[in-house]
């Protein structure tokens, strides 16, 4: 395995070719490792079920390194929250905080990431370009991110 100047090294061939092989408006399913990724990933556009061996934020940190956001869509990212009369325990607020803040940090904050109930994330993660799993513990430690375009500057094309 042989690492890349300027590329995160949690970014693997594998990770890369999926990133890659999207186009604008593709979504990437980024879950936890009680989500049941390997049965949605059967449905998915490429059928890809990609594991890595860190907590959801870490990888988050990674993709969004290189992963361009959709700034032409209302919202760019979607997570999943708990069901109606359920709420959301302590260590599902923290994960979702520091998903939050993985993305803004390589997105910027005009970022929309809004939270949709659980059996909607199943459904909509069905029809994502790929899963990627990571060794998130913490519940809720699942999002979707809509791919947009590089500008020409190099960083996300916004509107």
């Amino acid at each position: 395995m042989g690492l890349l100047k300027g590329i995160d090294p949690l970014l693997t061939a594998d990770v890369l070719h999926i990133l890659r092989s999207m186009g604008h408006g593709d979504k990437l399913c980024i879950c936890d490792c009680n989500f049941p990724a390997a049965q949605v990933a059967t449905t998915t556009t490429s059928k890809k079920h990609i594991i890595l061996t860190v907590t959801l934020p870490e990888a988050l940190d990674a993709i969004c390194s290189v992963f361009p956001l959709d700034f032409f869509e209302k919202k760019q990212a979607v997570y999943m929250g708990p069901q109606e009369g359920v709420e959301l325990p302590p260590a599902g607020v923290e994960v979702v905080s520091l998903m939050k803040e993985a993305i803004v940090k390589n997105c910027g904050d005009e970022v929309t990431i809004e939270k949709i109930e659980r059996f909607s994330f199943y459904e909509e993660a069905k029809s994502c370009f790929a899963v990627i799993q990571c060794l998130e513990r913490r519940p809720y430690g699942n999002i979707i991110l809509c791919k947009g375009c590089v500008g020409p500057d190099g960083l996300d094309l916004k509107p």
